[in-house]
């Protein structure tokens, strides 16, 4: 009895299994069948596409001034740190961006730099400068 629906196959036809330790630049039988979805690069890079294209379109309208101010102002926000023991908040960044108004998934479900942990600030400080 045949299939009413055509799908097209997922997996490959002929997998290449070697006996062998196959080396980081061959591909093994785990990287043939790894299924990794085509959003998921859409998704890490939603930001910085979205950055790009506002530059783009800022570039098209105002002229090349606006986005190489904002490109710079970036630029300083990036480089204003606090002491090496306290983690950043990035609060000059997520403004500039146009972040500060909005609650992303990051926000709520927690990503390893808004961990709250404390480390000895003295020991921080010396290894810092060099002194530990």
């Amino acid at each position: 009895m045949a299939q009413s629906i055509k799908v097209p196959p997922v997996m490959p036809a002929v997998l290449n299994a070697e006996p062998t330790v196959s080396l980081p630049g061959k591909t093994n039988c785990l990287s043939q069948l790894a299924y990794v979805h085509r959003l998921r690069d859409s998704e890490a890079n939603y930001n910085q596409h979205k950055y790009n294209l506002s530059m783009q379109m800022m570039r098209n309208r105002e002229g090349l001034n606006f986005p190489l101010k904002m490109g710079m102002e970036l630029f300083a926000a990036r480089q204003v740190g606090r002491l090496p023991f306290l983690q950043s908040s990035n609060m000059m960044e997520d403004v500039l961006l146009g972040r500060d108004e909005m609650i992303s998934f990051e926000d709520y479900l927690g990503v390893p730099e808004n961990y709250e942990f404390m480390r000895q600030p003295h020991v921080v400080m010396e290894k810092s400068l060099g002194i530990l």
